[in-house]
Parts: C-alpha cells; structure tokens; sequence
C-alpha cells in the first residue's frame, strides 16, 4: 500500500539516534516506536547495525534509526565497521538526536557529539535516564554546560521507562523535520526482516547469560528456516572466535546452550506471535571479527 498523506503541513525525515555506547540509544528506540526493535543488554556495543524502527503520529511520521555506540576506535574490523555504521546514518539523516547520559559526559560523548556535528544536521541532545538523578536541581548545571558544547536545536531531559516524557520526546522530533508525505506505508514498523530480528532476540540471550566469559567474539547466523507442521522451524549458528569459547556457550552437558535456546524460543514466540522451534549450535571462525569477509557474510558490511 502507498503512503496516502498529501497534507501540506505533515512532515516526515529520518531521525539517527547518536551516542556513544551503553547510552541507552536502543531502550529509547523501543520506548519511541512502542515496539522491541532493537536488543538491550547492560554490555556496550550491543547494537551493531542499523535498525530503522517507524512511528506515525497525526500529522508526521519519524523514521527513528538506532546506531551502534561511537566509540574509540578500536583495533578489529568489527569496531571499524560498527563506528562506520553510525556515522553514516548520521549523514543520511535528517535530524540526529543526540543521546548522553545525565550527569555524565566523557570522552565518547565528545567524540559522538564530533562525529554528530561533523553530518551538519541539526541535533536534538536528548539527556537520557534523568530516573537515575536523586535530585533534579543537580541537572540544572549539566543541561547549561551541555549548551554550550553545540548550538543544539533542543536540549530535552528524559526518562525512557517516563511514557510521557516519551510522548514529548516524539513530539519534539517530529516538530524538527522537513515538510513531506509519509515515506512508508502506515502499517510498516521496521525494515528489518523477521530472520534479523530472530539473530539479534539469540544473540541477546547469549550476551545476558555470557556476561564477561566471552565479549565479542559471538555473532548469529539463521542457516535455514521453513515451516513444519505449523510453526516456524528455525535452524542457526552461534559463531565464536575462538576454539576455547565454543565449549563455555555449550556448559556442561549442553545445559547452558539449552537455557539459551529456551529463552530465545519463548521471546520469540511472543514477538512474532506464532510457535517456533528453535535449533542452535556453536561453530569456531577463527578471528572473523577481524575479517572484512566474514563481517560481509554476517551483514556487517
């Protein structure tokens, strides 16, 4: 179905979600589009790819696009390609919203909000988590030192977890982009496929229950899916870096890769509304988070 909206006062634009790591960009996408889009776990560089998520107010549509965190750069191709990623989207965009941290602001906020004004858009700093803040008047020097950091076209205190803190925030946006008819159908809310979506739900549970014994060297890939019977049967791979890592994914007995796979499944099951059967085995690519190659394989690149 085309978008039908002809109203000469509606606008519509691509607004990129900037910040550096664990800033909480991926929590504030879910929280605008009312829509689990993008994975959220306490680990930085959670997000590593672009996730376009869609919001249709009365008289605007935003394009909300979350970024992996800018971040030093790092020495694998991965942190290469993730940075690359972010920075793109902002010169695609339209607006940015600029995402910090209350009361925190250091080196990769700077190089974020650098990398940010470098696109030449206007930027909305949003201070995120304001929950955290005992005191509210403690924000008062912090909002005033982050003006004069940019020439931000707003500078809006949030909470994500606030509904209507959220509802401003949407408000806000939409009130910074350019006049033009909805660019996407109506019912459309991501332009990720329903595989993406699979990877990244697994690739979660693996970050959560993994915690520091293996970082980064993880990626998922869907290897086959059909239907059977009914429900989706999905088979994947969880690809580690290392031969030593395989063995800790998998536990003792296949105990920790079964809870893993049980978390996915039931996640899943709710997310795309249908059963599914869920296959999963570990496999060792040697480095591929320092292959350009396998970064190409895994759509990274």
């Amino acid at each position: 179905m085309e978008p039908s909206n002809s109203s000469p006062t509606h606008r519509c634009g691509f607004a990129a979600l900037i910040g550096r790591p664990n800033v909480g960009k991926s929590t504030l996408l879910n929280a605008l589009t009312g829509a689990r889009l993008s994975i959220v776990t306490p680990r930085p560089q959670t997000t590593r790819h672009r996730v376009l998520g869609l919001v249709n107010l009365p008289a605007a549509q935003i394009a909300f696009v979350d970024t992996p965190g800018l971040h030093r750069e790092g020495g694998r191709a991965l942190n290469r390609s993730m940075n690359r990623t972010a920075a793109a989207a902002a010169l695609d965009a339209d607006l940015i919203v600029y995402v910090v941290e209350a009361l925190r602001f250091g080196e990769e906020d700077r190089i974020a909000l650098q990398r940010a004004a470098e696109a030449n858009r206007p930027i909305i700093a949003v201070v995120n988590k304001i929950d955290r803040v005992p005191q509210r008047e403690q924000l008062l020097p912090y909002l005033a030192a982050l003006a004069q950091r940019h020439d931000f076209a707003a500078i809006m205190p949030v909470s994500a977890q606030d509904p209507k803190d959220v509802a401003r925030l949407r408000e806000l946006i939409a009130q910074h982009l350019p006049l033009s008819p909805p660019l996407f159908p109506p019912e459309m809310v991501t332009d990720r496929s329903e595989a993406f979506r699979i990877t990244e739900v697994i690739r979660e549970k693996l970050t959560l229950e993994l915690n520091e014994e293996v970082p980064y060297g993880i990626a998922v890939e869907i290897e086959s899916m059909g239907e059977d019977e009914g429900q989706l049967v999905v088979a994947a791979v969880i690809w580690v870096d290392r031969s030593g890592q395989k063995p800790i994914v998998i536990g003792a007995r296949g105990e920790r890769l079964k809870r893993i796979g049980t978390q996915a499944r039931r996640e899943l099951n709710e997310l795309l509304g249908r059963r599914l059967h869920l296959q999963l085995w570990v496999k060792v690519r040697e480095d591929w988070a320092d292959n350009a190659e396998a970064l190409r394989q895994l759509g990274m690149e």
